[in-house]
């Protein structure tokens, strides 16, 4: 039985009113967005760069941000050795660093994917971070490790991704994708094993994908529909909800893509998956039961540009993506017509995803040039911000900051005052 919110958790839903936490993996509300006003919108590598510390090797994950804390998952030793940083707020400076060897084999793509690519999540009290094959570990804010759950074997050629969330009293993680791939409840104080769902391997009927490219690199998103919660999490070819407090399947929607990097988004009732590899992009309305293919599917479209790697961010009657190939695109969220298709390679090819915040929309390319987009109707670029390294993690922002993870720095860009 779930467990009422704690207060370090009512505190967090409290303070996202006001973003002050970045929290876990696409923020406050798990979804790309913020209430965050006055951000700076212009910077190079020296302007308004307050300050930037080095990084031990390269990692695709966000940092997290809790008061005067940033938490930051690292791999070295071509991952055999995965760790959580922490980070003072103020200067940068690292407070520790507590490692988890892992000397078996685990595949992955080391040159778009590193090992230790999940972000990390915090209450405020303890961080939790997901090391694929190495399993799920918990410190509290001094460094002490509270407890370590093993999650079995993590097997897909282009490795794991998908960030742990928590959920009252749970910590949920999507152990996949590979041959044996499951959504797993542990207990956020204990790491003991709540639930667990096994997620069957299906080939969707249209595919046209490798079998051993299959699989979901999301995170789950936690949406409100009517007097109940669902976990939403895309899967080869479909969008599927189940209860978080038990994991139990609650609705299914077929018609998605096989290859499914990024996160889910909601607005209004709707959740949106987008696929990459040439798949469909679906959009499917909360609240069903059973198979809701027939029912609930808002609209389904192929791609024109098919690879997406970064999430989307859903902003009201607009959804927003950059593609892999830099095609910046805005989706109506009823009807799936897209109108920004041709604004093509507007800064360069994009793993990370989607931010908004104040009205504008923010995502690195992988050259380290940070678009900042409107967030309206209009297409329109705002800046463009070059530091100069490779990125491929999401921006992360707290209190008029934003945090960049850099393959080189973590940069905490702030305007000066």
């Amino acid at each position: 039985m779930v467990k009422p919110l704690s207060t370090a958790v009512v505190l967090w839903l409290c303070t996202a009113a006001f973003a002050d936490p970045w929290p876990a993996w696409r923020g406050p509300t798990g979804d790309g967005r913020c209430a965050e006003k006055n951000l700076p919108t212009h910077w190079s590598a020296t302007e308004n760069v307050r300050w930037k510390t080095p990084l031990p090797g390269p990692g695709n994950s966000t940092p997290v941000v809790w008061g005067e804390r940033i938490f930051l998952t690292q791999a070295t030793d071509r991952g055999r050795v995965r760790s959580v940083l922490c980070f003072g707020r103020g200067d940068g400076k690292l407070l520790w660093q507590r490692d988890t060897e892992y000397k078996d084999k685990e595949p992955s793509h080391l040159e778009s994917n590193p090992y230790c690519s999940a972000s990390p999540v915090t209450d405020g009290e303890r961080v939790i971070a997901s090391f694929g094959s190495a399993g799920l570990v918990c410190y509290d804010f001094a460094g002490k490790l509270l407890w370590k759950k093993d999650v079995g074997k993590l097997t897909h050629l282009w490795g794991n991704a998908s960030s742990p969330v928590l959920y009252g009293e749970l910590v949920i993680l999507w152990c996949g994708p590979g041959e044996r791939q499951s959504l797993m409840a542990v207990d956020r104080t204990t790491g003991a094993k709540v639930w667990e769902h096994a997620e069957p391997r299906k080939k969707p009927e249209d595919n046209d994908e490798p079998d051993d490219w299959l699989g979901t690199w999301a995170t789950p998103l936690v949406v409100r529909s009517g007097e109940r919660d669902e976990l939403v999490l895309p899967v080869p070819g479909a969008i599927k909800g189940f209860d978080p407090r038990t994991g139990k399947e609650l609705w299914w929607c077929g018609g998605l893509g096989g290859c499914v990097y990024g996160s889910p988004v909601h607005s209004k009732g709707v959740v949106i998956a987008m696929a990459g590899c040439n798949g469909a992009t679906i959009a499917v309305k909360v609240g069903g039961k059973g198979d809701v293919t027939a029912t609930h599917q808002v609209w389904r479209n192929r791609l024109k540009q098919p690879q997406r790697i970064g999430s989307p961010v859903a902003i009201g009657d607009h959804i927003f993506t950059v593609t892999e190939a830099g095609f910046a695109q805005r989706y109506e969220l009823q009807t799936g017509t897209e109108f920004w298709d041709q604004h093509r390679g507007i800064a360069g090819r994009a793993y990370a995803s989607l931010v908004h915040a104040d009205g504008k929309l923010y995502v690195p390319t992988l050259d380290g040039v940070t678009l900042v987009l409107k967030a309206g109707p209009k297409f329109e670029v705002l800046a463009k911000n070059d530091i100069g390294e490779r990125v491929l993690a999401s921006p992360a922002i707290s209190d008029g900051e934003i945090f960049l993870r850099s393959h080189k720095h973590l940069w905490c860009i702030r305007t000066k005052k």
